[in-house]
């Protein structure tokens, strides 16, 4: 079930007495990790009402093809775009001979033809409706067109007959849900990334920060998401858009940094921290601005802001944690002393130095270092070398797990 996580799941209900059913399909669901949007046909609010699957899925029910409010939203074009699956269920005999013959006379119909995810359907039936020849030559086009029939199961039907056509059990077409799905390498896991820069207040116009413009953090995250991962993106300052499906807190100062890496960490697997986080903080934050004198000199008295990633790593029950260095000489053998000082499980060390990568480019080349080995990956897209840098902190996650079983 874990890889329904992160999963944009369109539940479609059709009129039929299994549609109460629908309902513990929808919490199943959303318990797996999937985000689920609920369409109902008009004869399926005479079974169950809307309130109840907006209550369980947490979004509005969509009914209606053109709905103001819908089109002014999330229309069913795009709505049919941000489906990961479209899963029907119940699927009623007069649902899938419309389905069967390309018909578009409703919200559901219409998001069947317009969208490329994978469609199931879940029938559901009087036994002699499921038998008959016209419903078996609509399931067979269906088919054809390679959309997944589940079941029906068989035996006591509402209607007092018993056969094949009662709609499967909700915790198996969760399953078989599930299973449309390839298992990733962070499938269920969750990711914690910081990214961009942090800014130290002087005074209520003025800060100390960097060059960092998140480019690299906000790859990862994305990435982490392609690899089946929750991720908590704690971000800095930068004009970057969230990726989808990610959690994005945004923070100022590194203090608002370190507080928000440490909430629900006990939640977190994988801690990376790629922000470029401002080593020290004025002592104190004048309330009003900073006025020019006639002195030529201005001193300003900085503190040491706390070590992020150190923090994470020195936890008692820490979560396998990623450190970032980026250097401008003599970059892996910095980096390797920070490996071993902050007591990481990898740090990747980037040359910032360099002005083609590193800060405010869309390219970088970096080298991963564990304990035992460093690897150079070649420069390429931040995109590209973000896709790669997940592979292989998953397998070294994984690794790490194998060992501490072996050793406990």
């Amino acid at each position: 079930m874990q890889r329904l996580t992160n999963k944009q799941i369109i539940l479609g209900i059709t009129g039929g007495i299994a549609a109460y059913k629908s309902a513990e399909l929808t919490r199943l669901l959303k318990t797996a990790g999937a985000d689920v949007r609920v369409v109902m046909t008009a004869s399926a609010t005479e079974f169950i009402t809307p309130l109840t699957l907006q209550a369980l899925s947490g979004h509005p029910v969509h009914q209606h093809l053109l709905d103001p409010e819908s089109e002014a939203g999330m229309g069913h074009i795009e709505l049919a775009k941000w489906a990961d699956l479209i899963l029907i269920a119940p699927a009623s005999a007069n649902f899938i001979a419309r389905m069967a013959s390309g018909q578009g006379n409703d919200l559901l119909t219409t998001l069947c033809l317009a969208t490329d995810a994978p469609i199931c359907l879940a029938p559901a039936m009087n036994q002699a409706m499921w038998r008959d020849t016209g419903t078996q030559e609509n399931v067979a086009r269906l088919q054809q067109r390679a959309i997944s029939i589940f079941g029906p199961g068989s035996g006591e039907q509402a209607c007092g007959d018993t056969g094949p056509g009662r709609m499967l059990e909700p915790t198996e077409l969760a399953r078989l849900t599930a299973n449309q799905f390839s298992s990733h390498s962070l499938t269920g896991k969750t990711v914690y990334i910081t990214a961009g820069p942090t800014r130290e207040a002087l005074d209520p116009v003025r800060y100390i920060s960097n060059h960092s413009s998140g480019k690299m953090g906000y790859a990862l995250a994305e990435a982490a998401i392609e690899a089946g991962a929750r991720v908590k993106l704690i971000s800095g300052p930068v004009n970057l858009p969230a990726p989808a499906r990610v959690d994005r807190v945004s923070v100022e100062s590194a203090e608002e940094m370190l507080q928000a890496s440490l909430k629900d960490i006990e939640q977190c697997d994988i801690f990376i921290a790629a922000a470029a986080v401002a080593d020290y903080r004025p002592t104190a934050v004048a309330e009003h601005k900073i006025k020019k004198g006639s002195e030529e000199i201005m001193e300003l008295h900085l503190v040491k802001n706390p070590d992020i990633v150190a923090t994470v790593a020195g936890l008692e029950d820490k979560p396998f944690t990623v450190g970032f260095a980026a250097e401008t000489q003599d970059v892996l053998a910095y980096a390797r002393g920070k490996l071993e000082r902050k007591k990481l499980d990898l740090i990747i060390a980037n040359d910032v130095s360099r002005s083609d990568i590193g800060f405010n480019s869309d390219e970088n080349a970096v080298t991963v270092i564990s304990a035992t080995e460093a690897d150079t990956l070649p420069q390429a897209s931040k995109r590209q070398l973000a896709v790669r840098l997940i592979e292989r902190i998953a397998a070294q996650y994984q690794a790490s797990l194998t060992t501490s079983d072996l050793t406990e």
